[in-house]
């Protein structure tokens, strides 16, 4: 077993952990199938230093950048099944490969589980996002609507206002009166009925379907529930723990609950933008060579 790490996951999180590791000298493994969370997004925006760049020429960068490092490998690969082998880990791979590390770190990411809202698909990422803080600004102080998906809804309608007048699209949900009367303070429309569409020529967004009308819109912002995209965390026995978007895996400084596997990036936070997804990387990544050095 000649792998000090495997690294599964090559996106922020799972290539900001790769390179403290790297950077410790340590011979470390990255297995990526090549379909990041944001790979829809045309920009990515807030992050430091390269705000507005694409995210997957982001990756590509520091994908390049990781490589430079001699004791590093990277492999493009689907991650289909891990288990404890010896002192360390097994992992296989679609095409059937099969690695050894002693060590294991999941930056698997989620899988976005979006409504089946006819116009909503094929605008995930552009003209319909979930984080204002990382989309809102370039819609210019245009109409925006949030599109009601669990409680926090509300909440989201609220940041959503900061950036443009807004319009909750409550899709058939009740709310109460008190909220109703908070919405209305900050200057927030509402829409009880049940929307039928999105609208707009191409990925644009020109406005949401309701019965007999449409509401004109710049962008939708809508808090997606997700799952995990890789079934890694589960067959090693990880821990999960709830939020109300979906499952996370556990972690404490990075490890999770089964010594020597760690995790990063969105499938071990409730919410996240890339940001928070490569600092995480790096947290995870220290801690576990701290774990190597000290034992853990």
């Amino acid at each position: 077993m000649d792998i000090d790490a495997i690294v599964v996951g090559g996106s922020f999180a799972g290539i900001s952990a790769a390179l403290q590791l790297a950077r410790a000298r340590r011979r470390i493994c990255v297995v990526d199938a090549g379909a990041p969370r944001n790979r829809c997004a045309s920009a990515s925006h807030g992050f430091f230093g390269h705000d507005g760049r694409a995210p997957l020429a982001l990756i590509a960068q520091a994908r390049q950048q990781l490589l430079a490092y001699p004791t590093v490998r990277f492999v493009a690969a689907q991650a289909v099944a891990a288990a404890p082998q010896g002192e360390g880990f097994a992992l296989t791979l679609d095409d059937g490969e099969r690695l050894a590390g002693r060590r294991l770190l999941l930056a698997t990411g989620v899988r976005d589980l979006l409504p089946g809202l006819p116009g909503l698909a094929e605008r995930w990422g552009l003209s319909v996002a979930h984080c204002p803080y990382c989309h809102g600004y370039e819609f210019d102080r245009q109409p925006l609507g949030v599109l009601y998906r669990m409680p926090l809804s509300l909440h989201q309608a609220q940041l959503v206002a900061e950036w443009g007048p807004t319009t909750l699209f409550l899709d058939g949900h009740a709310i109460g009166d008190a909220e109703r009367a908070q919405l209305a303070a900050l200057g927030i429309a509402v829409e009880p009925g049940p929307v039928q569409a999105l609208e707009g020529e191409g990925t644009a967004l020109a406005g949401v379907r309701l019965a007999g009308r449409v509401v004109p819109l710049r962008g939708l912002f809508i808090a997606p529930t997700v799952a995990m995209a890789s079934p890694l965390a589960g067959q090693l026995g990880c821990a999960f723990d709830a939020s109300p978007a979906g499952p996370f895996i556990r972690v404490e400084d990075g490890q999770t609950t089964v010594p020597g596997v760690f995790a990063a990036g969105d499938a071990a936070m409730a919410w996240s933008n890339a940001t928070q997804a490569a600092a995480q990387g790096v947290l995870a990544g220290a801690a576990m060579h701290r774990a190597m050095v000290f034992g853990g």
